[in-house]
């Protein structure tokens, strides 16, 4: 009987210590929070002529740090890189236009809806592109890669006989179709709208109408390490003072007019 109990107690002791360390893993004070961005997405994020980091989401992530009390530290990552290094604890959250899947879900958490916007096909103006099986067969079409626009491409377009290409980013496949390397780019429809359509080298292109699907679900949210609920409920606390305080409206009302992004669902 004393053995048994001896052994209890050695159980019991290694189990505290599993939880003594894991538990600052997740359970630790925010004064920095470290989000991933990928600088090639105007107007969500992109660097200004002086090299800083400018955007709808680096403003609102400002915003956000200001009132959990914390400073932002922003870490450039590649898009695909985001998740793996989230994993690393290299960063402490994703803040990059990152929509919220059933597959993502299941390697990590993410906080409330950031924004919800569509995705659609851009190509060259004259070419009557559009999302269906017939016009894409042949087509070279580009996306970024680990992104909800490579999951429709290659369930979707690949069958129906496009010829698929990923970049690490989104500069590179608006380079490859300026050059006529690609026939479309799949993308963020307002990133598309309101970055490289309006921009000098997007003048002969435009977009086609937005695809519904829900391999491409719209709506993104700031993604998490699985299981670290205290910086879940900051982030949704300071995500909801935004939206109390008119902080959302005015950054959404300066980079996008009159869009509204927020679903509120």
């Amino acid at each position: 009987m004393k053995k048994i109990l001896w052994m209890l107690a050695l159980l019991v002791v290694a189990v505290l210590a599993c939880v003594v360390v894991i538990a600052p893993a997740l359970a630790k004070d925010y004064q920095v929070i470290r989000f991933g961005t990928d600088p090639t997405y105007p107007p969500f994020a992109s660097k200004s002529a002086d090299g800083s980091l400018v955007g709808f989401e680096i403003d609102l992530g400002n915003a956000l740090c200001e009132r959990v009390q914390a400073s932002c530290k922003w870490v450039e990552i590649d898009f695909d890189g985001m998740i793996p290094s989230l994993n690393a604890r290299k960063i402490d959250g994703i803040l990059a236009t990152m929509a919220v899947t059933a597959a993502r879900q299941r390697v990590i958490d993410f906080s409330s809806e950031v924004m919800t916007t569509p995705n659609a096909l851009v190509f060259k103006k004259g070419a009557g592109l559009d999302a269906s099986l017939q016009a894409v067969k042949g087509k070279a079409i580009g996306y970024l890669q680990g992104s909800t626009q490579e999951v429709y491409a290659k369930a979707v377009l690949a069958k129906a006989g496009a010829k698929l290409v990923a970049y690490p980013d989104q500069d590179r496949a608006y380079a490859d179709l300026q050059v006529g390397r690609l026939d479309a780019a799949l993308q963020d429809l307002v990133q598309a709208e309101l970055g490289f359509l309006r921009s000098p080298q997007g003048a002969a292109f435009e977009a086609g109408k937005a695809i519904e699907s829900d391999l491409m679900p719209g709506t993104s949210a700031i993604g998490i390490l699985k299981g670290n609920q205290a910086l879940k409920a900051m982030l949704d606390k300071g995500l909801a003072q935004l939206h109390a305080d008119g902080t959302y409206a005015r950054l959404q009302k300066q980079y996008f007019g009159d869009l509204v992004l927020y679903s509120n669902k």
